[in-house]
């Protein structure tokens, strides 16, 4: 069961340096993350680390799903690796819609999803899952406007913008928030995710809660269909795809997890909120937002639309979907040497990345989830 908070204006439902390298492989149709060589730059290169897992050898684990966070877990395992030589971890940016897939299929040891899996497809796993969010992060409006910074973004001009119904940068409901600025007669460039993505369920459910026209012509989902004649809209693959299509493209705005338009210095839109302030995305307003909501027991909580002054409007958590049972225990143990890392000194490494760390009372839930997962390992956070 997904809790429901009530807002002061409707009804919320609440169930819910990135590295250039990684970013830039992305971009080139990478994605993958080998843990045997350490990139140079981002993150606690050198990091010491009180783990010490019970592993009698080897151990490789393969995960894949969501391209929002790969950025941050592939420098996560690329330390866990520096930390612990036995256990490497291979990571593939493939979109939360394929990672949930290849998940339920068992092809993985854990996948990836910024969107928490349903009652019904947790109950096609015979295995037993686990949800446990490691990391959030907001998602941002990209724009590509040479020479224009500090645009302002209504959330009927956003939700026009993405229902193609404001298709030129001077359309008088931009104009409105941005007196002070030139906007140009351009063609609006809509770019937006060709993928099963997690980003885009978030993106789309945000916009049905504060939209019915947008609920009820569009919807949300991992997949929606774009509304293409109605305006210029061009698809990418990952938040990579997006983000190198928004660089390519004057005049294109998209939607695309912080992290890779702070890395990439891609202008993004200040946003209105449910209080009707412009909201900057930084570290403190992805951190506001978080903060007005509290995280089940279940730890499904989407947040669609916040309340709070200073809460930036689309926020979300990102978790890493595991096994309760593995069949080897060997296996067992690096998921939750896995976990711990990212809890501990991945917490650390993940504000300087462009990602939310989660409150302490947060990780203390998800260590106590995952400790379930091996009955020779306990997560410690201290």
């Amino acid at each position: 069961m997904f809790t429901t908070v009530k807002s002061s204006k409707r009804t919320i439902i609440t169930s819910l340096s990135i590295l250039s390298l990684a970013v830039s492989l992305g971009a080139c149709g990478g994605g993958s993350s080998d843990t045997g060589t350490a990139p140079s730059g981002g993150g606690n290169q050198g990091t010491t680390t009180a783990l010490n897992p019970p592993l009698d050898g080897d151990v490789a684990l393969t995960g894949a799903g969501a391209s929002f966070p790969a950025p941050l877990y592939q420098n996560w395992f690329v330390q866990l690796n520096t930390a612990v030589p036995k256990l490497k971890v291979n990571y593939q940016s493939v979109g939360s819609g394929a990672g949930v897939e290849q998940f339920t299929q068992g092809t993985v040891d854990f996948g990836a999803s910024d969107v928490a899996m349903t009652d019904e497809e947790i109950g096609k796993i015979e295995r037993g899952t686990i949800l446990l969010p490691v990391t959030a992060g907001s998602i941002v409006m990209a724009y590509n406007l040479p020479g224009l910074e500090g645009l302002k973004l209504s959330r009927d001009a956003y939700v026009g913008i993405f229902k193609g119904d404001i298709t030129n940068w001077n359309d008088p409901k931009i104009a409105e928030a941005n007196p002070d600025l030139e906007l140009p007669n351009q063609p609006i460039t809509v770019v937006h995710r060709s993928d099963g993505s997690g980003t885009t369920g978030v993106f789309t459910k945000h916009l049905s809660s504060i939209s019915p026209e947008w609920e009820a012509s569009i919807g949300q989902g991992k997949s929606v269909e774009w509304p293409t004649n109605k305006g210029k809209f061009i698809g990418g693959k990952g938040n990579e795809g997006v983000t190198a299509s928004i660089q390519q493209n004057q005049g294109s705005i998209g939607y695309i997890e912080y992290g890779y338009a702070k890395q990439n210095s891609i202008p993004v839109a200040t946003l209105q909120n449910s209080s009707g302030n412009f909201i900057v995305p930084t570290d403190d307003s992805a951190s506001a937002t978080l903060d007005a909501v509290t995280l089940p027991e279940n730890l499904r909580a989407f947040i669609t639309d916040p309340e709070g002054d200073n809460s930036y409007p689309i926020v979300t958590y990102t978790w890493i979907l595991a096994y309760e049972n593995y069949d080897d225990p060997q296996k067992a143990i690096a998921v939750e040497s896995m976990i711990q890392y990212a809890l501990t000194e991945g917490q650390e490494q993940s504000k300087a990345l462009g990602y939310v760390p989660l409150p302490p009372s947060v990780r203390e839930k998800v260590a106590a989830a995952a400790d379930v997962i091996s009955p020779d390992y306990e997560i410690k956070l201290n």
